[in-house]
């Protein structure tokens, strides 16, 4: 078993993922209560056109069916992320890992609400969900991709530890077509020679915010 499951195999609900924390963030698994703060980051077209799943306009309702539905995905793990404030916390956005045939490895896929961007979270998040995948799973291999028209989120990868792996085409639904994608992959070996070399420490497990 790969994640947190039941005897049977099947994946359970929000309580299997645990919330992670970083010296700037919390991650957890989204609950509905998180809804109206999906919503309202997500409906943006410079952050849909960069992803493969938002659409856009991305409503409350795609937030409230995206939530509902987390739990019946298998192999996966999705993280909404929280900026630390002054007791408080901030949704800043989501990073999550699956597998989406015909893909070979569970794919890494992220993204940070446009206020948020250009302060270093989404490397950090990032790095904390990779670390939890290859630290508490059997994983083997992550992929990720970027459109060849966002440079920020290349940056993401390479600063992550992913390694340039090729070229292919992605299905964007906010766009309803194929674009042109650079594409990483980052295997367990690497990862752990990184570890060793860097001076961070994994992602801290906490109590439920």
């Amino acid at each position: 078993m790969t994640l947190c499951e039941t005897p049977s195999g099947a994946p359970l609900a929000e309580n299997c993922i645990p919330v992670l924390e970083t010296d700037r963030l919390v991650l957890r698994a989204p609950r509905l209560e998180d809804v109206a703060a999906v919503a309202e980051l997500a409906n943006n077209r410079k952050i849909a056109e960069m992803t493969a799943n938002l659409p856009f306009p991305y409503k409350r309702s795609d937030a409230h069916a995206f939530v509902e539905t987390l739990a019946a995905v298998p192999d996966a793990a999705t993280f909404a992320l929280f900026l630390k404030g002054e007791g408080a916390l901030t949704f800043a956005g989501m990073v999550s890992f699956g597998r989406r045939p015909p893909e070979p490895a569970p794919e890494i896929g992220y993204w940070i609400g446009e206020p948020f961007w250009g302060r270093g979270i989404a490397t950090e998040a990032v790095r904390a969900v990779i670390d939890y995948a290859f630290s508490e799973t059997d994983l083997q291999l992550l992929i990720g991709s970027a459109r060849v028209v966002n440079p920020a989120s290349r940056r993401v990868l390479e600063k992550c530890g992913f390694q340039w792996s090729g070229v292919g085409l992605t299905r964007v639904k906010a766009l309803g077509a194929s674009v042109p994608v650079d594409r990483f992959q980052l295997d367990r070996r690497i990862w752990a020679s990184l570890r060793a070399w860097g001076s961070t420490a994994l992602p801290r497990h906490s109590a439920a915010h």
